[in-house]
């Protein structure tokens, strides 16, 4: 797992915005103590959710992060993060929370470090994909990869064209391992998400299955 980043003290000059069980943090100007508050909350997670209900259908822990300037700046209210969330939940997922972050790339590899840090099974990046300046996520990612999952990233490219969405071949998302977390890129718009989604349940119940630590029954 690269971590190297983790605590260097890089900083960014957009806020972050952490929803973790209901809770809504917005660290202005300070995106490591955005990432500290999430590592805390992440911490307690095993004990407050999972210890609440641990059913059968539950296949891991989930953690969504939203890359979008324009949100961390306050200009829009996200709304991507929680139909993921819900489409998460929906499979048998339980979401620790949503992280919004803008598009910079140590503030996109700090999010998805601390995550990984923080035990969970998969981690879905929303936007940030594509062919602008701004869109680094797929970067970001690939610096925290340890194995790339490239026959997922493909399918998610088929699914969106075969949907009539022509921007689905030009994104440059990537899947793959950290540790023993799955990472995932889909695009931000909420066709997007609901069609990547779709196709991303089943493929990553699969992987969740063997890279998972929950006990089987």
């Amino acid at each position: 797992m690269k971590t190297s980043d983790v605590g260097t003290g890089d900083t960014a000059s957009t806020g972050m915005t952490v929803t973790v069980s209901g809770q809504s943090l917005v660290a202005a100007g300070d995106i490591n103590g955005g990432l500290a508050q999430m590592s805390d909350l992440l911490s307690n997670v095993p004990t407050t959710v999972i210890g609440m209900e641990r059913s059968a259908q539950r296949l891991g822990r989930a953690l969504v992060v939203v890359v979008d300037d324009r949100v961390t700046q306050g200009e829009y209210e996200d709304v991507t993060g929680p139909l993921v969330t819900e489409l998460l939940e929906e499979t048998g997922f339980i979401v620790d929370g949503s992280v919004v972050v803008p598009g910079e790339l140590v503030d996109i590899r700090n999010a998805l470090n601390t995550a990984v840090i923080g035990g969970v099974d998969l981690v879905i990046t929303v936007g940030g994909t594509g062919v602008s300046p701004r869109d680094v996520t797929p970067d970001a990612t690939a610096g925290v990869l340890d194995r790339p999952v490239p026959g997922i990233a493909e399918a998610l490219r088929a699914s969106g064209l075969a949907a009539g969405a022509v921007d689905a071949g030009i994104s440059r998302g990537l899947v793959g391992v950290s540790g023993s977390t799955l990472v995932v890129n889909i695009a931000g718009s909420r066709s997007a998400v609901r069609d990547g989604m779709a196709t991303l349940s089943p493929l990553v119940t699969h992987v969740i299955e063997e890279l998972s630590s929950l006990e089987t029954p």
